[in-house]
């Protein structure tokens, strides 16, 4: 890791480089100016031609959330056209992500970010890039700068199916909301608010989160937390030092078999185990400098504490008859981090902007841990590991102008692992590391100020769990067990247009292409490896968005993906769990103090075993939200699955056994039901 090392440390090389943003939605842009100042998106309605790299990028303002109805933390992602969050747990659980063609589970081949720190938790007990983002609240959500694809240079582990940057909020008037259901069931308490404090703002915000659910087991979920940031000018440039503060408890109804409602066993919301559910505490603190001017330096450091315990139960006595097969993953780490880039602009005949950084994160856990357990206490230990993994990368990007209405986008990435696991199971403790290069490409032409055409190539990669990357023997059975790939690579393509016919409506069209290399996959649930072959994925995308007056905004998006895996004989090589169909749809209206919302979003069926015999049922919701501002109060109503369908957030299908049935266990879809139609009433008071 030598020469990252030095990029990393030597400042003559390393530096900043912000994307350009758009203020004014109408404005058009000059593709060839030279050099591009920072400038604020205000949203959806901004014009990104001549900016964006991409048809598939874009910026999600704090203007288009504000009225946003939404169920859960994770729902904040769906402002990503195709992308869907879903629950197959409790609510103190990261979310169920997917995207162009990806069960991300829950976040391996998606990288996120908030004010610079990755969210994604590598080598995690539960899951590769397990990505909980239920600490953020969304009032204090600034933009969600999202991009499809591995063609970002400035991001490296899990940019496969993309990205996406949340920015918080540096100072808000002080206000309190409380929010409530109608059932008592649902408990809301916000307040947050900004002061001066030396040259600068200090924000200070907090929430409480109480959610019993609708399930017959009660949910008795308990959040709290806290945002501190500071924003002010020092040294020629803005400081923002933030400290966060997260925890929640809760219990868990899991998903359950259909032949266990189907029967009686248990009703349609109803569980198995009383035993599941978990906590996650997180404490972080960040500290990010961006000198002033149009080719500023910027600086980045972060450190978190996390701690999670989960219980769960998916085969019930499948591999247990006796004293059944639920289990508990633990997880504790210190996260510290940092990154530091540069951007210049220049002319060799031609504009050029040129960005140069690196960045590097250590990952230090103890431990991590696999436990056998019943009624919710540990019996056995099957694998407990510290393990340090360690990662340094640099890459460089430039955009080149050769005419004054075509864009060159050249990137490139290296980036450089270490894996050190000391594990319970001798033979199953080492050292490995890995290394790999990303390069990425694009063009964007504007033939006439209203149309943007682009291509993309790139290449990413994901991490694998460093606990795969030394194992040798199942700690189940003692059998061999191959080594992981640590760095899978993945190698995307895109074609796409954007345009702006006029003023206030956008459309995008997108085609794409992904492939991911062969690997095997170290599975947390299992403490040992699993094969996943090869695979190809393509697509397409269409989006539409129209504020035709300032009061009113329509907005669609259509998502088709394609998944296979390469290695297995057509119709037996579908990719389970990989949503083919998305549609999300959403009207907004806000006139003078009233205002209106209503989102739908629908994802059809998809297979849920390898050759397709078995889909699981399509889900479509309606959420909507309407409210009144009478100034210094405001009042809403959201009113949760309009339409109250009986949908199921997610299905799988695979064998368990409840008790009583054959030794071998019955193959069968499990599957989660949406909460019943509920209804919450907020009340903000502004000061």
């Amino acid at each position: 890791m030598v020469w990252l090392r030095a990029m990393l440390l030597g400042t003559t090389l390393i530096a900043t480089a912000t994307r350009a943003e758009v203020a004014d939605a109408a404005a058009p842009v000059d593709a060839a100016a030279m050099p591009s100042p920072e400038i604020i998106v205000t949203g959806r309605a901004a014009n990104l031609i001549g900016i964006a790299d991409s048809s598939s990028e874009g910026t999600i303002g704090k203007i288009d959330l504000e009225n946003r109805p939404i169920q859960r933390i994770g729902e904040l992602l769906e402002v990503i056209p195709g992308f869907i969050a879903t629950q197959h747990s409790g609510g103190g659980k990261a979310n169920q992500y997917f995207l162009r063609g990806f069960n991300l589970d829950h976040g391996t081949d998606f990288a996120q970010f908030i004010d610079g720190v990755p969210v994604n938790m590598r080598t995690h007990a539960h899951g590769q890039g397990f990505t909980d983002i239920n600490f953020i609240i969304p009032e204090f959500v600034d933009s969600i700068d999202y991009a499809k694809g591995p063609y970002r240079a400035d991001v490296g582990d899990f940019l496969t199916a993309g990205s996406a940057k949340f920015k918080t909020i540096d100072t808000a008037t002080p206000f309190v909301t409380g929010t409530g259901s109608i059932d008592g069931d649902y408990l809301r308490l916000l307040a947050g608010g900004s002061r001066k404090l030396g040259v600068g703002d200090l924000f200070l915000g907090g929430e409480f989160r109480y959610d019993n659910g609708p399930y017959e087991i009660p949910g008795n979920l308990k959040a709290f937390n806290i945002l501190t940031k500071w924003t002010g000018p020092v040294g020629g440039g803005t400081l923002r030092a933030s400290l966060d503060a997260y925890h929640v408890d809760f219990r868990s109804a899991e998903q359950v078999p259909a032949r266990a409602i189907d029967s009686g066993l248990i009703g349609r919301l109803g569980y198995l185990d009383p035993y599941l559910g978990g906590k996650t505490t997180r404490i972080g603190a960040s500290v990010n400098w961006i000198q002033d001017g149009t080719t500023p330096i910027s600086a980045l450091a972060y450190v978190h504490y996390y701690k999670f315990k989960l219980i769960s139960n998916f085969t019930y006595f499948l591999d247990d008859p006796v004293h059944g097969d639920e289990f508990e993953q633990r997880d504790s780490r210190f996260v510290l981090g940092g990154k530091v880039d540069k951007r210049f602009a220049f002319d060799l005949g031609m504009p050029i902007e040129l960005t140069i950084g690196a960045d590097t994160r250590n990952d230090l856990i103890a431990p991590v841990g696999l436990y056998h357990t019943e009624f919710g206490q540990i019996t056995s230990t099957v694998r407990q590991d510290r393990v340090d993994e360690e990662s340094v990368g640099a890459f460089a990007e430039a955009t080149i102008h050769p005419l004054p209405n075509v864009r060159v986008i050249l990137g490139l990435r290296g980036d450089e692992y270490a894996f050190q696991v000391r594990s319970s199971i001798s033979a199953n403790s080492g050292h490995a590391t890995a290394g790999i290069v990303s390069p990425k490409a694009a063009i964007a032409w504007t033939p006439v100020k209203q149309i943007e055409v682009y291509a993309n190539y790139g290449e990413g990669f994901h991490s694998n769990d460093g606990r795969g990357t030394t194992i040798t023997v199942s700690p189940k059975d003692g059998s061999p067990q191959t080594p992981v790939t640590p760095l899978v690579k993945a190698r995307g393509y895109e074609i796409g247009a954007r345009t702006r016919p006029f003023s206030g409506m956008t459309l995008t069209a997108t085609y794409w292409w992904l492939n991911l290399k062969s690997e095997l996959q170290y599975q947390g649930d299992g403490g040992e490896t699993s094969p996943v072959g090869p695979s190809k994925r393509r697509g397409y995308e269409l989006s539409a968005f129209y504020k035709p007056v300032d009061w009113l905004t329509v907005d669609g998006q259509y998502t088709r993906s394609y998944a296979r895996e390469t290695d297995l004989p057509p119709g037996a090589d579908h990719i389970v769990n990989a949503l083919e169909n998305v549609i999300s749809a959403g009207v907004v209206a806000k006139y003078q103090h009233a205002s209106a919302a209503i989102r739908l979003r629908h994802f059809g069926p998809y297979p849920i075993i390898e050759d397709n015999s078995v889909r699981a049922r399509p889900l479509t919701v309606v959420n909507a939200r309407v409210g009144y501002d009478f100034g210094r109060v405001e009042l809403a109503v959201d009113l949760i699955n309009a339409l109250d369908a009986h949908d199921y957030e997610i299905e799988y299908y695979y064998a368990s056994r409840l008790a009583g049935e054959p030794i071998e266990g019955i193959n069968d879809r499990h599957l989660k039901p949406i909460e019943p139609r509920q209804l919450r009433l907020s009340a903000t008071v502004h000061f």
